[in-house]
């Protein structure tokens, strides 16, 4: 093994996954336990010893480190099939024997003459072997049967690890494993008749041959008679009755060797009206059954037991009825109770449950996606959400993978100078080239400083930014490649303004709160735009955070009409936190941020204004009726007659305005 697989026996009852993972001398970039580590390691140590057929429930939402967790799944289960190899070999002295090499002609030796049967000493066999094979349901997800593709990956993902001529035979002249009661240790049975059967082919086949000769050469030497043409006779018969035999059994083998499981079934598939046979899906079953019952062989002729994991990704980015094809499929696959399959579903329950529901064929059965999903599923695993020594990781290795810009500093003057030419012409170049490349340079190096110190407070241990970041992998590469935009615009703006401004740990927090927030973000900017517009605005050192809660009830009101922008925010206490403790930004950083702001999508800033600025129109005042008017004409005669006669006046003065009045509402309006 190299260096990365090192598995020391310091503790004996440590599980080679934990000893992996504990072992500082293992890898550099394993020197501590991650959440995701410690998650991964239970689920492959509990792979290894479930009973099959399982599906498991891989439960994430898109973008959760699903591959990553994936592949580290995958070396922790073969790092532990290889561990239990080792213990198996020191506790019977038994290898396995191989399939390849030197082992291939005894692999069909034991295919065409002998039959396995299954024992208890088989059955107690702890070492094992995985298959992993990863089927990606987009690739398939334009097919109209995308459970087809399911099948025939499955099937030549086997035929591809074993080669096309064992199943071939297997196919042809293999048998079924047989059963055996009691303490049978004899894990093999000669198979008597197939032997006979060949030897008399052949005995024939030999007959015929020397018969021909025969024949032939007393024609040959001029002693042709009766008794010659009855030995061509008999000769020939045999040689043709055996050599046929012979034929029949190589052209079948030759022909299940180019005419694979995948093409039968792509075939079936292809027929108008497939889905209208009868037993369609019986012969699926039985391809299917016999791929089975081929594993079953290797694994008692390997002395080792099998487990065949497909892993299934992509499957909530296709249709309903794709969805629910795949998950009969599986359903179908898992039929036979001995069949050595682990399937790890890796899908977002919410989705799938979706499809499930809106399935046109699922109408009755699938009402509920959640239940049927459960029905489905063995084992369900929930991705957890992302632990602080694990998000730290991720946003270490996603920093240390961009391309440093000191890096290319130190190259540019480690270059060669060009050639010698004219010299007046050098001088004249290097005078005028001199001062811009020094310039840029220093700017450059100051660039790549600050980016350095920006990227480096999102993987500081003992920053709070970290805590901010989201656990999708995709959310944090965005964020990194944001950065160094961002601190290049903002040193860009700064020297212009000739001027300091906000720091890189500003920069860089700026960039997360534009990409957790942008809906709350875009509120805030909007509300001092406008405020700015009409003359209002807040001074400079006024808090958003304190901008935000004096037009959140607004932003209430705005809920129906802004749900989508809305649902793209993360969690409303952590942006309290956010703008109100940790990181206060001031509406003058704001306003110097907001022109370096690349990652905001300034189409929600005016998809608010537009509808602030509809709200802001206010409605005409609705005509009042008559029998609302009568009453309030009544109770103003009587008020006037008991006043005084200046009272009076003022209803006469009144009065006179009652033409324009008319003009504009219609009737005319009492005064008070």
């Amino acid at each position: 093994m190299s260096k990365h697989y090192k598995v020391h026996s310091t503790k004996s009852g440590q599980s080679p996954s934990e000893r992996y993972f504990l072992d500082p001398e293992v890898g550099h970039q394993k020197d501590i336990l991650t959440e995701d580590d410690v998650y991964c390691s239970c689920l492959a140590k509990t792979l290894c010893h479930v009973p099959v057929p399982v599906t498991v429930g891989f439960y994430a939402p898109f973008g959760c480190r699903l591959h990553m967790m994936l592949d580290k799944i995958t070396m922790l289960m073969q790092q532990e099939a290889a561990q239990r190899e080792a213990e198996e070999l020191q506790r019977v002295q038994w290898r396995p024997r191989p399939v390849r090499g030197w082992g291939f002609p005894r692999l069909l030796w034991y295919l065409v003459f002998l039959q396995p049967i299954i024992t208890e000493l088989h059955l107690r066999r702890k070492n094992v072997q995985f298959l992993f094979i990863r089927f990606s349901a987009w690739q398939y997800a334009g097919s109209d049967k995308l459970w087809a593709g399911l099948v025939t990956t499955l099937c030549e993902g086997i035929r591809h690890r074993y080669g096309a001529l064992p199943f071939s035979v297997y196919s042809v002249l293999g048998n079924k494993p047989a059963t055996t009661s009691g303490c049978c240790h004899r894990e093999w049975h000669c198979r008597r008749r197939v032997f006979l059967a060949l030897l008399a082919l052949l005995a024939a086949l030999c007959l015929g041959v020397g018969l021909l000769y025969l024949s032939l050469g007393g024609h040959a030497l001029g002693h042709g008679s009766a008794s010659g043409s009855v030995l061509k006779v008999f000769g020939g018969a045999a040689t043709t009755l055996s050599g046929s035999g012979l034929l029949m059994a190589v052209y079948s083998v030759g022909k299940h060797m180019f005419v694979s499981q995948r093409k039968k079934i792509e075939r079936l598939v292809s027929r108008e009206k497939f889905g209208s046979q009868l037993g369609f899906m019986c012969e699926v079953k039985k391809e299917v059954e016999l791929l089975t019952d081929f594993l079953c062989f290797l694994e008692i002729y390997q002395r080792r037991r099998l487990r065949v994991v497909l892993e299934v990704t992509g499957l909530d980015t296709c249709y309903p009825e794709r969805v629910v094809g795949v998950l009969n499929a599986i359903n179908t696959l898992l039929s036979d109770s001995h069949a050595p399959f682990i399937f790890i579903l890796v899908v977002d329950p919410s989705i799938l449950a979706a499809c499930l529901e809106s399935a046109g064929n699922m109408k009755g059965t699938a009402d509920n996606g959640y239940l049927f999903l459960n029905r489905t599923v063995t084992l369900p695993f929930s991705v957890p959400i992302m632990g602080r020594r694990t998000k730290l990781q991720f946003l270490h290795d996603a920093v240390q993978s961009r391309d440093d810009l000191l890096f290319r500093e130190i190259t540019r003057k480690l270059r060669p100078p060009a050639g010698e030419g004219s010299e007046g012409v050098q001088l004249l170049a290097v005078e005028t080239q001199a001062g811009a490349e020094r310039e840029q340079g220093r700017i450059d190096a100051e660039a790549a400083r600050r980016i350095q110190e920006a990227l480096f407070c999102l993987h500081d241990e003992h920053d709070c930014l970290y805590e901010y970041v989201p656990d999708n992998v995709v959310s944090m590469r965005r964020i990194v490649n944001t950065v160094p935009i961002t601190v290049r615009l903002l040193q860009q703006q700064q020297q212009q303004a000739n001027c300091g401004g906000p720091t890189p740990r500003q920069a860089v927090a700026w960039v997360v709160l534009a990409n957790q927030w942008p809906c709350r973000l875009s509120w805030v900017l909007q509300c001092l735009e406008d405020r700015q517009q009409v003359g209002g605005a807040p001074e400079g050192r006024a808090r958003l955070w304190d901008v935000f809660c004096d037009n959140s009830s607004e932003l209430h009101t705005m809920t129906k009409a802004l749900q989508n922008v809305l649902d793209l925010d993360g969690d409303p206490e952590l942006f309290q936190r956010f703008l109100g403790a940790d990181f206060p930004f001031t509406v003058a950083e704001a306003q110097c941020l907001l022109r370096c702001t690349v990652n905001l999508d300034h189409s929600i800033r005016r998809r608010m204004g537009l509808i602030r600025a509809v709200r802001a129109l206010k409605p005409p005042t609705p005509p009042k009726s008559p029998a609302g008017d009568a009453p309030h004409a009544i109770n103003g005669a009587n008020s006037a007659s008991g006043s005084s006669p200046a009272g009076r006046n003022s209803g006469n003065a009144s009065e006179a305005h009652q033409p324009r009045e008319r003009a504009h509402g219609g009737k005319p309006r009492l005064v008070a």
